[in-house]
């Protein structure tokens, strides 16, 4: 399963924000042993950036870990809005 996270960022918290969640995803990226990216859609809206963070091949227990430590780092105070994840797997996993 893979798991792309999006949510949209404060302009003025970014630069705040930034570091924790890298350090967050380098964490459970350790943790699981999974490679993991955190991406910015190009441009502003309304003072806001949108980010997505991807977690390719998650394990079992994988999104339940990745609120927790969200919510542990104190992420959402950055966030306008919630975070939203979407799930997509293998098409031969689907078949």
């Amino acid at each position: 399963m893979d798991l792309y996270v999006y949510y949209r960022v404060r302009s003025d918290a970014a630069a705040a924000l930034h570091p924790k969640v890298v350090a967050m995803q380098a964490r459970l990226a350790e943790k699981f042993k999974l490679a993991v990216s955190l991406k910015r859609r190009p441009g502003e809206s309304k003072g806001e950036q949108t980010w997505m963070e991807v977690y390719p091949g998650t394990p079992e227990g994988f999104a339940q870990a990745l609120q927790e430590a969200v919510d542990a780092d104190g992420l959402a105070e950055h966030m306008s809005g919630g975070r939203h994840t979407e799930v997509f797997t293998d098409i031969s996993a689907c078949a």
